[in-house]
């Protein structure tokens, strides 16, 4: 499977290629900064220096030629304000729909965040994020296209337990980085997991298990 992953050298991303690495797949990083290049090699990723911010649909499909899926996990980071969380979290993502449309490429799977649904109307930099995520799932479920959204909880760098709670609703928790790139690559060999909206936090279930059962929701 050839993947091309959008926020390439975030922490999730770079988890995720070497995921998708150790099962002998192509796991392709679009990055900003051409300095971490090197960074996505020693992850086992194909480095791709596209700048969601700036690069037209065009150029971006064509680096989307021949790919199976493409992830979105690119965020604006920490220390950015309102206005690049909503050019990075959701003109970012929608973009990269725009651009699998153009090339042919059905399989998106968006990382988005719990809390979107209840996104508070203030002005601060946490509410503007959760509506730009909120935003890009508007957008993605509009779309003809095999989409899944994946909401996990508070990320942690915590080792992976493997065990999780994923579902349409989940009570508020954390999960380790390690295991949401676990999920999303078990939902990539999941097709009955088109269509899902899913909230992710850690739990008892494992997780091919908890990821077999999406289809039955």
């Amino acid at each position: 499977m050839r993947v091309v992953i959008a926020g390439g050298h975030g922490k999730i991303a770079q988890l995720t290629h070497r995921e998708l690495a150790g099962r002998g797949d192509t796991a392709v990083g679009l990055i900003r900064n051409p300095d971490h290049t090197a960074a996505l090699r020693a992850a086992g990723a194909h480095p791709v220096v596209a700048d969601l911010e700036h690069v037209g649909v065009d150029e971006l499909a064509a680096h989307l030629r021949d790919a199976d899926a493409v992830l979105f996990a690119a965020g604006a980071g920490p220390g950015s304000g309102a206005a690049r969380k909503d050019t990075v979290d959701r003109g970012g993502a929608v973009l990269l729909a725009d651009a699998a449309e153009r090339a042919g490429v059905r399989r998106y799977l968006l990382l988005s965040s719990m809390g979107v649904d209840d996104a508070p109307p203030a002005d601060d930099v946490f509410a503007a994020y959760l509506r730009a995520k909120k935003a890009a799932e508007d957008d993605l479920t509009g779309r003809d296209l095999d989409w899944s959204i994946l909401r996990p909880g508070q990320l942690t760098d915590d080792p992976p337990t493997g065990r999780i709670t994923l579902d349409r609703h989940t009570p508020p928790g954390s999960i380790t980085r390690t295991d949401v790139a676990r999920v999303l690559v078990a939902l990539l060999y999941h097709p009955g997991s088109a269509g899902a909206i899913l909230e992710l936090v850690a739990g008892d279930t494992p997780i091919a298990d908890a990821v077999a059962a999406v289809e039955r929701h």
